[in-house]
């Protein structure tokens, strides 16, 4: 079968990125077996560069699945001298299986493990944070903006992913909740003067942004 061009491009970014722990590239494949979403290899990759880049010992996730997004953050926290990094998922099965896979990487010790509400977890949460990711409900992403800009250090990271939203965004007759919240959040960030801003058209789009 033919790929299209955004396949190409997809599977050429993944090729780019260096081999992973087996247990990495196993929740790889457990992800394209059972249809669960994850960033992928090349997401992964930029995650830990900016996480690397930042010096980000302090990360905070929202909506992390079963854990790969949070194996990469992890590492890089690992390589900047130590930290912590908070998976946060609504489900208790999600969460056993996280610890599974982060142990079995030797990242356990770094991960801080929470279910609930994400977004409410983090108005809760110790902050200040360097940088928080989130890849929550897109419909939530506005919402989420002012208790993100509240728990993030001047000059902190924040990334949020599905900013493409699968080309919807490009879409004027979509006007369902999902896509409206990533328009109102990419909207509100670039039009605010305090964030430095650009979204990388990674997979399905990484806003990344410094306060």
């Amino acid at each position: 079968m033919d790929l299209s061009p955004l396949q190409q491009l997809t599977a050429y970014l993944d090729s780019l990125v260096p081999p992973r722990p087996p247990e990495l590239a196993a929740m790889e494949a457990e992800a394209a077996e059972t249809e669960f979403p994850i960033i992928g290899p090349a997401a992964g990759q930029f995650c830990y560069l900016i996480t690397r880049l930042s010096g980000a010992r302090r990360v905070f996730e929202l909506g992390s699945g079963f854990g790969y997004s949070t194996a990469w953050f992890a590492r890089a926290v690992r390589e900047n001298g130590g930290g912590e990094v908070h998976h946060v998922v609504w489900d208790e099965e999600l969460s056993r299986r996280s610890r599974r896979h982060l142990a079995a990487l030797g990242l356990d010790d770094l991960v801080r493990y929470t279910v609930g509400e994400a977004v409410e977890v983090l108005r809760q949460a110790d902050g200040p944070f360097d940088l928080i990711f989130s890849d929550i409900d897109k419909e939530g992403y506005p919402d989420s903006l002012p208790v993100i800009e509240d728990k993030l250090i001047p000059g902190g990271i924040l990334m949020v992913d599905n900013m493409l939203w699968r080309g919807r965004v490009f879409d004027d007759g979509d006007r369902s909740p999902a896509t409206e919240g990533v328009r109102e959040l990419t909207r509100r960030v670039t039009a605010d003067p305090r964030w430095t801003v650009m979204i990388v058209p990674i997979r399905d789009g990484l806003l990344v942004a410094r306060r």
